[in-house]
């Protein structure tokens, strides 16, 4: 299952020294509501590998507004602590899966 991000806990794990990918999302968000089944799914498959959660935008502005997020879904991706890739917008599983392969 994906983890939930906060603005409090969202440092402590970008430096866990793992791969993070962050699902930037609101409920009231359409887009958002398609691509979240797909990060729950790829939190299943490389559980242990990669921390993968999501963050609601309409519970945390500290976040969204340090990385610049203007639209969600925002996907972003980390490496060593490192922003590295971003994925804003709708988009496959197969997508996804590769920059988070990227990541590895």
């Amino acid at each position: 299952m994906a983890l939930e991000f906060t603005d409090g806990n969202i440092k402590e794990i970008i430096n866990s020294g793992k791969p993070v990918v962050i699902d930037f999302w609101a409920e009231w968000c359409g887009p958002c509501r398609m691509v979240g089944p797909v990060v729950e799914e790829l939190a299943k498959e490389y559980e242990g590998k990669v921390t993968i959660g999501k963050m609601n935008v309409d519970d945390n502005n500290d976040t969204p507004t340090e990385y610049g997020i203007r639209n969600i879904p925002t996907i972003l991706f980390f490496k060593d602590g490192q922003l590295v890739d971003k994925q804003i917008g709708a988009t496959q599983k197969a997508n996804l899966a590769a920059k988070i392969e990227a990541l590895l």
